[in-house]
């Protein structure tokens, strides 16, 4: 077992309240991704799990040990830093034995377990050489590695691939997914990288100013998400927000502009969740916005969709898609679309969108 539990935490520097009052409960063998804005507390809170930062208050438990006054090496974690931290005079070999050396393993453990995690990290080829003749991403691995020997509990790991090219970060992205799934070991991943945080989290706890937005699954982050913050944080492009109200109209319901009540989307009663607000914001991502209504048919279920008029005013081309700005009674509204879909721009057209998918915040 290697859960973690996190009560009532909070960080000052000063008068900066930096974490505030923050409640989560890792699970155990989970990969959690803290992610966030900068300044928003993932890494703050990443260092006070590690030892690194002293807790003002609250408590932090690995294992339903209290460890809030525990040295960092005695908390059976193993930290991966974004500078890779390797000692530049020592090989790799030596680089991942030297925490087993400071702990005095026996030499032949020592030699098992860095050929173990060389394996793992394909890093068989390189013990002999020093970091300066490795890679950026072969430099991380043998970080890595070197946190793999010690056999953790927990494994930390703070923006570890910002410094690499953006190749190389979907590589090691796939490496980290794939090392989760072997070691079976809890992983807590910081990042500010909404795509790192859903291709890599089992979890995800999305921070905003000292605080945990919404702690989920990618999933639900994506398709559920509680606040306009995290709708807005997560997504390329990000969510679309339809400002207005929802007015009765003869038995039907509408989302109405609030100034002069211009109706703009029929809504099904199945999906109003608020009928008496005066100030509303509709939430649509891109990829639920169709150009033709047999497109939002084949993905609606029980052809559940709504027609707007639009004029296109914008197409960014970025390859096997586009992104389409457009203008809706007088605010601007995204689309995804493939990029074979010929779009006039400037002309007016409709667009589906499939009302299965859309979110409402109160504004």
């Amino acid at each position: 077992m290697a859960d973690i539990k996190i009560k009532k935490l909070n960080k000052f520097y000063g008068d900066l309240h930096i974490i505030k009052d923050i409640d989560i409960e890792i699970e155990d063998k989970s990969f959690t991704v803290l992610v966030g804005p900068s300044g928003s507390g993932k890494s703050t809170m990443l260092r006070m799990i590690a030892g690194l930062e002293e807790i003002n208050s609250g408590e932090i438990s690995i294992d339903d040990k209290i460890v809030n006054k525990l040295d960092p090496k005695d908390r059976e974690i193993a930290m991966v830093f974004q500078s890779y931290a390797l000692y530049p005079h020592m090989n790799v070999f030596d680089n991942m034995a030297l925490g087993l050396k400071l702990k005095k393993t026996p030499k032949d453990e020592i030699e098992k377990k860095v050929h173990e995690a060389a394996k793992i990290l394909q890093l068989n080829d390189y013990l002999d050489r020093l970091p300066k003749q490795l890679s950026g991403g072969q430099r991380q691995r043998v970080a890595i590695g070197r946190a793999i020997t010690r056999d953790p509990k927990i494994f930390l790991f703070d923006e570890p691939l910002s410094n690499l090219d953006a190749k190389l970060r979907v590589e090691m992205r796939r490496e980290l997914k794939k090392l989760h799934q072997n070691l079976k070991t809890t992983m807590v991943y910081v990042t500010h990288d909404q795509t790192e945080a859903m291709t890599l989290g089992t979890k995800i706890a999305l921070m905003n100013n000292g605080k945990i937005e919404q702690y989920d699954t990618p999933e639900n982050i994506y398709n559920n998400p509680k606040s306009i913050f995290v709708a807005d944080f997560v997504g390329s492009p990000p969510m679309n927000f339809i400002r207005g109200k929802i007015v009765n109209n003869n038995k039907k319901y509408f989302l109405a502009k609030n100034a002069d009540n211009e109706f703009q989307i029929q809504l099904s009663d199945d999906v109003i969740t608020s009928k008496n607000n005066d100030s509303l914001l509709l939430g649509i991502r891109p990829e639920h916005i169709f150009f033709k209504k047999e497109h939002a048919v084949r993905v609606s279920k029980d052809d559940n969709f709504a027609q707007i008029s639009v004029v296109p005013i914008l197409n960014e081309y970025v390859g096997h898609e586009q992104i389409v700005t457009f203008n809706y009674l007088g605010q601007e509204i995204l689309g995804k679309f493939s990029s074979s879909i010929l779009i006039e721009m400037n002309k007016e057209i409709n667009l589906y969108v499939d009302l299965n998918k859309i979110c409402f915040f109160e504004n």
